[in-house]
């Protein structure tokens, strides 16, 4: 701990803040308090770790080098401080990090502190209303230099920090945002040019509801209807018969809720796109009544997590879409859905051992158009054909996915 005048100390303070003016990156705003941080809390190593979504952070370093901050987007479950991000604690400091247990768990990624000999550390959360959003971090070659008193500096520091890191977040966001709405448009302006022939805003806004009503409300309807009607026929109309039918109906209503209210599917927004398309599979084959066996397969090791929300919106339909095909005039006995990803692509197949695509073209020739359409939006490829072993019917869907950068986890 270095032994300054308070008056000495307020000074370091301002500095921090005048020099974080103007600054445009996260890079560049640790850096450009580095030395003003130093005459506060000496370091060898100082880092900000910016939380992404929760899962995921990036850390943007100054002094030394290190692995840390040639990766973006690392999972934090791999993070050596990994309890602060979450909250667990409030702080983390240690006289000696090569030997400190809770720097050294499995997976963790460790490797700088071997390779740079990073002893002293401190760790505090940098936080807006409650909610942690980064982390800054402290380190020293030297064993034993940081106390108490140096936390308590940190923290003060990571408060001028704080809203600075968290304006370049929301605009780094507002940036990314408006790309892919950028680059949405331009799609869009393409399609009008070709097969959609889109002319006008309010067409595009209408084919959109128009998908959504045919993806979603209308082949609930329609098993609705003929449940209805089955159970007419056999004189089943009991209480019991009839509390299914009740339950759909009410999903319908809170699916056109959904659709006037121009919101994404609850699910799909509250748990993710798996467990999104999970949950209606479960759903369209349990209201046929005709126990159709269905399973699924994610073998995506957390890509969907990272996707726009815009692009899991239209992978979803595209699913929600194949799904109901497959119901409605297949007549399966079984249908999967396999998820799959790689470094450089993610693929969605919905498979069924129904009558098959050529027997049914007719009746959802628009479904395919409209899956078709929602893949191009997003630059995916989307191919039909025959189901595993030449039967049924398999619907794919395969999106180029952004390089990620070498595998591997900042601090």
């Amino acid at each position: 701990m270095l032994h300054l005048a308070p008056a000495a100390l307020f000074d370091h303070y301002l500095g921090i803040s005048r020099l974080l003016a103007g600054q445009l990156d996260f890079r560049s705003a640790i850096r450009s308090v580095a030395a003003e941080v130093a005459h506060i809390i000496p370091h060898d190593h100082l880092d900000v770790c910016v939380l992404e979504g929760g899962n995921y952070h990036t850390a943007y370093e100054t002094g030394i080098e290190t692995a840390w901050g040639e990766i973006a987007g690392a999972p934090v479950v791999n993070s050596p401080i990994r309890s602060l991000l979450r909250g667990e604690v409030d702080f983390l400091l240690t006289d000696d990090a090569m030997t400190d247990p809770r720097f050294h768990f499995e997976g963790a990624f460790k490797r700088p502190i071997v390779e740079q000999s990073l002893r002293s550390r401190l760790h505090v959360p940098m936080k807006v209303q409650g909610t942690i959003i980064a982390a800054l971090s402290c380190s020293s070659h030297r064993a034993g230099v940081y106390t108490m008193e140096d936390v308590e500096r940190a923290r003060i520091i990571a408060d001028l920090l704080t809203p600075y890191f968290f304006a370049l977040q929301a605009a780094e966001q507002a940036q990314r945002s408006a790309i892919v709405e950028a680059e949405a448009r331009a799609r869009e302006e393409g399609l009008r040019q070709g097969a959609l022939k889109l002319t006008e805003a309010l067409e595009q806004e209408r084919q959109r509801i128009g998908m959504d009503l045919h993806d979603q409300t209308l082949a609930d309807l329609t098993r609705l209807a003929r449940r209805i009607d089955r159970l007419s026929r056999n004189g089943e109309v009991t209480p019991e018969a009839l509390e299914p039918v009740s339950r759909s109906l009410q999903h319908c209503m809170q699916d056109l809720r959904q659709i006037i209210e121009q919101a994404k599917p609850s699910v799909l927004q509250l748990f993710g796109l798996a467990q999104a398309i999970e949950h209606h599979l479960d759903r369209s084959t349990r209201d046929t009544g005709s126990g159709i066996e269905w399973g699924l397969v994610d073998e995506t090791n957390g890509a969907l997590e990272r996707l726009e929300p815009t692009v899991s919106v239209a992978l979803f339909r595209i699913a929600q879409e194949a799904i109901n095909n497959a119901v409605r005039h297949a007549a399966p006995l079984a249908i999967m859905v396999r998820l799959e990803a790689d470094d450089e692509q993610l693929a969605i197949e919905i498979s069924d051992d129904g009558t098959g695509l050529a027997k049914t073209r007719g009746r959802i020739g628009g479904g395919i158009d409209n899956m078709k359409t929602r893949a191009r939006l997003i630059s995916a490829r989307f191919t039909t054909g025959p189901g595993h072993n030449n039967r049924g019917t398999a619907v794919r869907v395969v999106l180029p996915l952004a390089p990620s950068g070498p595998a591997g986890e900042p601090d």
